[in-house]
């Protein structure tokens, strides 16, 4: 006999919004920074590529191998693990997808540091079939005091929404402004109008996600079979944030003469799902009167999918045109 599952109880956004996280110190090495690259693709085609070959080892005496700038969202692993710690935030694990996320580097991540880091729920909105969460996180070096970066993330609770108590328009809530989570403008009619000014194909491995996931994102739609079956896909899927690692890693590679320092903001959309083995494309194009912002867009290539949009601002307003 089929188990009965129990209803989950609505959310209550009092309780939510008053949760407070105590800060959360990790540590890594260059290690974890090598094997995070080779997550997001590094070196998969050509190991002795010297630019890719950067991020994992010192080619012609290199002191050190180069974060690249994506590293940073690993600080954030523990965090939907926590979602279970929140009182009044109930859904369903198995239906929550990754819908926004914004980095913003502070300076140059060391290639082996402890860090420490400060998070907070800046936002929560009842959509009708979903809610949506929004999360602020500050990361700091313990050793100098310096920060690192920050970071905000949106995430859809499927099946969660509809939690509004009484009449009146659905509930929702912010304590940023616009102006601290820069909207994600993206036309894709006018991005197709033109021809990209960049482009950059990579072939995903069937085992890519499970490859990520040692990088600490061990969320079992990534992995477990019957698990990404009952949320609706497939088979196991890339995590949205290795397949914005991809994106990052093509951008430097094309834009900023393989410098990952030149990245200063991140803000990135995610569309839909990608499974691994497939073929992802990212095309790129600099902004009209904006030497320093590169839009972008990512699709699979076998499904014709656009799975990640957004925009990337270089630092030194200058974007090299990358003969690599």
């Amino acid at each position: 006999m089929e188990e009965r599952r129990q209803p989950i109880p609505p959310i209550v956004a009092e309780e939510v919004l008053t949760h407070r996280f105590p800060e959360d110190d990790l540590s890594y090495t260059e290690k974890d920074v090598a094997l995070y690259a080779l997550g997001v693709g590094a070196a998969a085609v050509d190991p002795i590529d010297p630019v890719e070959l950067s991020y994992v080892y010192h080619p012609n005496g290199q002191k050190f191998i180069k974060v690249l700038p994506t590293f940073s969202v690993l600080f954030n692993n523990r965090l939907v693990g926590t979602f279970g710690d929140i009182r009044g935030l109930n859904f369903d694990p198995k239906l929550l997808l990754h819908g926004e996320q914004y980095v913003e580097i502070y300076k140059p991540l060391p290639t082996s540091a402890r860090v420490r880091s400060s998070k907070r729920i800046s936002g929560l909105h009842d959509k009708g079939k979903a809610a949506l969460i929004e999360m602020e996180l500050l990361h700091r070096d313990i050793d100098t005091g310096e920060l690192l970066c920050l970071q905000r993330t949106l995430a859809f609770l499927r099946g969660a929404g509809g939690f509004s108590a009484g009449p009146g328009s659905p509930f929702s809530f912010s304590s940023r402004t616009s102006s601290q989570f820069p909207a994600i403008s993206f036309n894709e009619k006018e991005f197709d109008a033109t021809p990209p000014d960049f482009e950059f194909e990579d072939q995903i491995r069937p085992n890519q996600a499970l490859l990520y996931r040692l990088s600490g994102d061990m969320n079992p739609l990534h992995s477990d079979p019957k698990f990404a079956a009952d949320a609706g896909f497939q088979r196991p899927i890339l995590h949205g944030l290795c397949t914005l690692g991809y994106a990052v890693r093509a951008i430097i590679r094309c834009c900023c003469d393989g410098d990952p320092t030149r990245i200063a903001t991140i803000s990135s959309r995610f569309l839909h799902h990608v499974y691994p083995g497939e073929t992802l494309v990212t095309l790129m194009k600099k902004e009209q009167g904006e030497s320093s912002q590169i839009s972008f867009k990512c699709k699979v290539k076998e499904r014709g999918k656009v799975v990640l949009s957004g925009t990337v601002f270089l630092r030194n307003n200058t974007i090299h045109h990358s003969k690599l």
